[in-house]
């Protein structure tokens, strides 16, 4: 596959500027994977394309208020830190990026609120920095109330209050991701407990979603592609469940390419999933063949995107292609706060 054969015109009134509410009244376009037969739907209707014994795979990664503004020292000059990845906890050392980053030098400390500010120690790339903050213990508190939601990119606007509800699922549990796991926007806690009461089991994972899910593809040769190490969590207890619900021929249900990543990175040669914790940097783009994932919720996703190109690994590129020309044509939302889609 060529980068090129996941190319599509997005026009920006096709973007989502922000959720609807309730948040799974949103539209849902399902593609059957085997025959590219769609049918269009609403999000509450996932359901119905779920057995009792099946398991449904959410991410409960936790968005963090990533995106600070803060004041260099002695000339007050404002400097944008966006923070990427917590590197040691009891030192309260952070991998960020700086803006402008002429500006910013080894040695420099930048002053926030609430009496929060860091050093920097290092420089990693040309805008990357490495810091030290002042504050022991939880820095993700400390920018709670502090930090500005961290909106992706093609969101032009900015951040506001509500933004810190809504770019969050409602199971998210765990401090660290950068970007929500969008398909994962879509649940409500209803919607959560009538899958549950209909005996669907409903199992977590984490991978902390980083800034790299936002960087274009710039080789047209995909075997070339590095991704973005991201750190990921899989428990014994769900490892455990999923393996008994594949040993009993139930069907897995992922909800995002992010625990979809996750999942296929833990298995083992006979195809099951094991527990662990670690950084990938998986790509998956087709073909490629699933060892865990059989259904998949997500998003409408950006053209020549990684994420992409995994949808398109599980529902066959050109019925794929064919489901994002129907969606645009029919004013599907698309991106983030977009509308959904299931791969059956």
């Amino acid at each position: 596959m060529k980068l090129s054969d996941f190319k599509y015109n997005l026009p920006k009134t096709s973007i989502a500027k922000y959720p609807v509410s309730p948040r799974d009244k949103s539209k849902l376009l399902v593609l059957h994977k085997d025959t590219g037969e769609m049918e269009d739907k609403h999000f509450t209707d996932v359901i119905d394309y779920m057995e009792k014994g099946d398991i449904l795979v959410v991410n409960e990664t936790r968005v963090f208020q990533a995106r600070l503004y803060g004041k260099k020292e002695k000339t007050n000059a404002k400097i944008e830190v966006f923070l990427l990845r917590e590197l040691n906890q009891e030192d309260c050392i952070w991998d960020v990026i700086v803006d402008p980053a002429r500006k910013v030098r080894i040695g420099n400390k930048i002053y926030f609120d609430n009496n929060l500010w860091c050093e920097v120690i290092d420089n990693t790339t040309s805008r990357g920095r490495t810091v030290r903050f002042n504050q022991p213990g939880n820095v993700f508190q400390a920018v709670e109330k502090i930090g500005l939601t961290p909106l992706p990119p093609y969101i032009k606007r900015d951040p506001e209050p509500k933004d810190k509800e809504n770019y969050q699922t409602v199971y998210a549990r765990v401090d660290g991701a950068v970007a929500a796991p969008t398909a994962g926007l879509h649940f409500t806690i209803k919607l959560l407990d009538k899958i549950k009461k209909k005996g669907i089991h409903v199992v977590p994972v984490i991978l902390h979603i980083g800034l790299g899910t936002f960087r274009p593809v710039e080789v047209e040769d995909l075997t070339k592609h590095k991704m973005d190490s991201e750190y990921y969590e899989i428990s014994a207890n769900s490892a455990e469940m999923i393996n008994k619900a594949m040993q009993a021929k139930h069907n897995i249900v992922v909800v995002g390419t992010s625990a979809c990543r996750a999942l296929e990175t833990s298995t083992t040669a006979e195809g099951f999933v094991k527990p662990g914790r670690g950084w990938t940097d998986k790509f998956i783009y087709p073909p490629y063949e699933f060892k865990v994932t059989q259904k998949l919720i997500t998003n409408f996703h950006a053209p020549e995107s990684t994420l992409l190109m995994l949808t398109s690994a599980l529902g066959e590129t050109d019925y794929v292609m064919k489901a994002y020309k129907k969606a645009l044509k029919e004013k599907y939302r698309f991106l983030s706060y977009g509308d959904a889609m299931m791969i059956v």
